[in-house]
């Protein structure tokens, strides 16, 4: 069995820290170096569902895309949900390593993993990587359609493919345009918009759309927007990071158990639609 440092040194080559955005907090949260692995967790969020997961599949490390502490902190005590994770996590001798803005600017990336879970090939990166002389590191994906599809059918497609949540797709444009390409982005894209619009696609895919953003996105060209629960356009990423984790496990002999959590932890837990027949607002 290889130790922890080790595969965290191959986690690394996969997502170096130096990819990340300098407000980011990526990399190990706990866990011995010299401790070893056999049993590896995937997720996209380090709360204690997962960590409760993570202990009784009986894993030494977990994964997770976001990261614990963002903001910094001067306490994991276990009176805090987040020190109560790192308390349980410690006790069980289960590492937490995470890759976050490092694993979206990756090449594949978070927002590769995205695109093959629509069915998209992926052109070239929306905000490319200066530093990648091969031109395919960056934030978010340009992709082209192999066929043409409504934006209807498309959000139809993107409500199929990815996880079910409550809030589903929403969409903004017209259900019977023709797409033929696609912007990507997993988790939040509305700072993505001038890129998008620069790109010239057909219609941009992403999480967390604000009002204004794509109010103003909406008023300045025909863009149509598709936008889906965080969790769900980040979630196909763990899948591709299990496969990759896989067939290092596998060059290594290492043997590694790698699983991928199936839990929903998409914060909002239902939907009621809107019922009135009314077009317009109440009087």
């Amino acid at each position: 069995m290889p130790r922890l440092s080790e595969v965290i040194a191959a986690l690394d080559a996969l997502w170096p820290a130096g990819l990340a955005e300098s407000w980011d907090a990526v990399g190990t949260v706990c866990g011995d170096p010299d401790a070893e692995v056999s049993r590896v967790l995937l997720a996209v969020d380090p709360v204690q569902e997962i960590a409760d997961e993570a202990v009784r599949i009986g894993a030494q490390l977990l994964v997770t895309h976001h990261p614990l502490y963002l903001r910094g902190t001067t306490t994991v005590a276990a009176s805090t949900f987040k020190g109560r994770v790192v308390h349980d996590l410690i006790k069980n001798d289960i590492a937490l390593h995470v890759a976050h803005t490092n694993a979206d600017r990756a090449d594949p990336g978070v927002s590769d993993a995205l695109a093959g879970a629509l069915d998209l090939r992926v052109v070239r990166p929306l905000v490319p990587d200066p530093a990648d002389p091969r031109g395919r590191r960056g934030l978010g994906r340009i992709c082209e359609l192999e066929h043409p599809l409504t934006l209807a059918e498309l959000a139809e497609r993107a409500a199929k493919r990815l996880p079910a949540t409550a809030q589903g797709i929403r969409v903004a444009g017209d259900p019977d345009a023709l797409i033929h390409t696609v912007a990507v982005s997993g988790g939040s894209g509305d700072s993505l918009f001038d890129d998008v619009r620069a790109a010239g696609v057909d219609a941009f895919l992403t999480a967390d759309l604000r009002h204004h953003p794509a109010s103003e996105a909406r008023e300045r060209t025909p863009l149509a927007l598709l936008d889906a629960a965080h969790w769900a356009t980040e979630w196909p990423w763990c899948e591709l990071a299990a496969a990759q984790l896989d067939e290092i496990s596998d060059r290594n002999g290492w043997g590694l158990r790698v699983h991928v959590s199936r839990t929903v932890t998409d914060p909002w837990t239902a939907h009621a639609a809107s019922t009135t027949d009314s077009t317009g607002a109440p009087n």
